[in-house]
């Protein structure tokens, strides 16, 4: 299940909003006023849904937006005047005065859309193994490690250097293929 930070300049109604959705078995992180909360807690997670008003007491949702990690995504609630000039780009958003069963669905299917990202994410092709086996490969050979110090060797790499996993085999074999 997806982590949720509840946003609102009220704690009254952040709080409201955060007992509905425990009640329906969703998991809420936090209760912020600011989106400067928001930030911080969204940089402890690697995921969620940010629900939130439109507008907090230091900024509107377009920034929050715009600062909130990649794997986030955001569920504004919001007068329906807020939307005139149209909904920003990687946001949901539900008019105000709000419908429980509404927020509990669009969250539902926010979930359930998030989940397959994920999963997306993580599968990787037959040619991303092989380029993995290849390296594994490679430096059990070359340098004497067992698979499992490989493979670690591998995912750290790719951590330092911030790309995937295949990305990081491929650097390898290109650096020995060099020697």
């Amino acid at each position: 299940m997806n982590n949720i930070i509840v946003t609102f300049p009220r704690m009254e109604n952040g709080k409201s909003i955060k007992s509905i959705l425990v009640k329906k078995g969703f998991q809420v992180h936090a209760v912020c006023t600011t989106g400067a909360q928001t930030l911080q807690y969204a940089d402890l997670l690697e995921q969620g849904i940010v629900v939130c008003a439109g507008r907090m007491q230091d900024m509107m949702y377009t920034q929050l937006r715009e600062y909130l990690p990649q794997h986030f995504q955001m569920l504004v609630l919001a007068a329906p005047s807020l939307w005139e000039q149209g909904v920003a780009e990687n946001v949901v958003a539900l008019s105000m005065p709000l419908k429980v069963h509404e927020l509990l669905s669009t969250l539902e299917m926010m979930s359930h859309a998030a989940v397959r990202r994920r999963k997306k994410r993580t599968e990787r092709s037959e040619e991303e193994k092989q380029l993995i086996r290849q390296a594994k490969e490679v430096l059990m050979c070359r340098n004497n490690m067992t698979e499992d110090e490989a493979h670690r060797y591998i995912q750290k790499s790719s951590m330092d250097s911030g790309t995937s996993l295949s990305e990081a085999a491929q650097m390898i074999l290109s650096m020995m293929q060099q020697r």
